[in-house]
């Protein structure tokens, strides 16, 4: 399910990402505050699981909290939560499955199910299918580092959402223009861009500076002057054989003309990201001075276009040479809708980066942690003391994931978990909740895959925060000074007595 939350500012947010929802929430309890950080330093790491963190955490808290409340002291619940939680990351490490890297057949079918996976649980589940290949062609464009700002993503309202493209390549909304635009063509193929940093039109002198003329013609030359250095600008631009003038400051009317005169295109005001990613496309370098333009700091691309989508026009660079960059353009009926793609996309992008980086996987679905939480509870009976009843609890509390899914799926969750607890004591490691058909199932062989890597920050993270708040004996809250002075209106003359 999906949450709605209203802002002071009255902004409505629909989201399902689980650190979207905690970030927006104005949280002043101390305790939970540690949640919300744990959310979001699994949102930056991971991209995902963001929901089962504050879940598990949520879980390991509500599992140790009779332990206190009969006395047992928080250190000896912290050492045990502690142990269980390396035992956990250790068999995940133990049963992952690792990919072979070198098929790349095999590569794109088990990023594209991690995808899916993460996908599952959003608003575009239904189009799943659709957004996987994008998203994996998408990270498969970037280079050994994928850094995550090269995917550009614009967001259009109007259309449906398998309007959405994926352009390999630069796309950015038209900017502000100037008279002569029509002019300009709108496709070019085999072409020269030009990104500058410069003003192309008359300044108007901001300085306080006094000219004295005398005559006509001395004025006159002042004006021819400003003229003729625009112009040398425009000329050089010209000659350099750029057919693209991209610039961060704005270009003016009498530059847009001259450049249409000479069939070139310019746009100016263009934001500072664009420009970088254009620049990380097609070569070159954002220039602050026109003079010594030389062949290689203009950057190439194959072909540019200006397109219209929805009631936007985009100018699309494609074909770039150094292409490690590329733009998702989202379509869809509403504005939150399309930013609730935005994010799960941006989940779904993450994972796949992780899956390529670290290529253990394990089966999603409530399956890795269910098996975790049978194997801490056969570890805990082989130890003596109250370490035992800890780690027991532990490994009631990961029940908390498949048993969250099948009350999100409306399914009966103790019958279902019964099930699970049967299967993986009989050896079915990989069985989960099967949300499809109300039953369990191997979720390896249904392709629920998750990177190990997701999980193990999730019951690390997890961990550390139950202990972190277990460790806490007592608060001490500062109580605000009175701001309005002593009670009973403070000094004055009241009802008439002088000072």
């Amino acid at each position: 399910m999906d949450k709605l939350i209203i802002n002071d500012q009255g902004k409505a947010t629909i989201s399902n990402d689980g650190a979207t929802i905690l970030k927006i929430l104005d949280i002043v309890h101390p305790a939970a505050k540690t949640l919300v950080d744990i959310a979001k330093s699994q949102d930056a790491e991971v991209g995902d699981g963001t929901t089962s963190v504050t879940l598990l955490a949520g879980e390991f808290l509500k599992e140790a909290k009779p332990f206190i409340e009969e006395a047992v002291h928080p250190q000896i619940i912290i050492k045990a939560f502690r142990k269980a939680a390396t035992e956990a990351v250790k068999k995940i490490k133990e049963i992952s499955v690792r990919i072979n890297k070198s098929d790349p057949k095999e590569m794109r079918q088990l990023l594209e199910k991690c995808a899916a996976t993460s996908l599952s649980s959003k608003l575009v589940a239904h189009q799943k299918d659709f957004f996987t290949k994008m998203v994996v062609d998408a990270v498969m464009l970037l280079d050994e580092l994928l850094p995550l700002n090269m995917i550009g993503v614009k967001k259009v309202t109007g259309g449906g959402l398998e309007d959405s493209v994926l352009i390999a390549g630069v796309a950015f909304k038209k900017t502000f223009s100037y008279a002569g635009f029509e002019m300009q063509p709108k496709k070019y193929t085999k072409l020269k861009i030009a990104l500058l940093n410069i003003e192309l039109e008359l300044k108007a002198e901001r300085d306080n500076a006094e000219v004295r003329v005398d005559s006509v013609e001395e004025y006159q030359s002042i004006v021819d002057a400003e003229w003729k250095i625009l112009y040398d600008k425009l000329d050089i631009l010209h000659k350099s054989g750029a057919k693209v003038i991209l610039s961060k400051l704005p270009i003016g009317d009498v530059a847009t003309q001259y450049f249409a005169d000479r069939d070139m295109f310019c746009a100016g005001r263009v934001v500072e990201e664009d420009l970088k990613r254009t620049m990380k496309a097609c070569g070159g370098s954002i220039q602050t001075t026109v003079q010594n333009l030389s062949p290689d700091v203009l950057g190439s691309c194959e072909t540019f276009e200006e397109i219209q989508i929805g009631g936007e026009r985009y100018n699309l660079f494609t074909g770039c040479p150094q292409a490690r960059t590329c733009t998702i353009i989202l379509r869809g009926g509403a504005e939150q809708f399309i930013e609730e793609t935005e994010r799960s996309l941006h989940d779904a992008i993450m994972i796949v980066r992780r899956t390529m980086k670290n290529d253990a996987v394990v089966a999603g679905g409530g399956a890795i942690e269910m098996e975790l939480s049978k194997h801490l509870r056969n570890l805990s009976r082989t130890i003596a003391g109250k370490e035992q009843l800890l780690m027991g609890a532990m490994a009631k509390a990961l029940e908390i994931i498949p048993r969250q899914l099948c009350e999100n799926a409306g399914f009966d969750a103790t019958n279902i978990l019964n099930k699970l607890r049967q299967r993986h004591a009989q050896g079915g490691i990989w069985y989960g909740v099967d949300v499809l058909n109300e039953d369990i199932a191997d979720n390896f062989e249904n392709c629920v895959w998750e990177p190990a890597v997701v999980k193990i920050n999730a019951i690390t993270a997890a961990a550390e925060a139950s202990c972190l708040i277990l460790s806490v004996d007592e608060t001490v809250k500062n109580p605000k000074a009175q701001q309005d002075g002593p009670p009973g209106g403070g000094m004055g003359r009241g009802r008439g007595r002088p000072m």
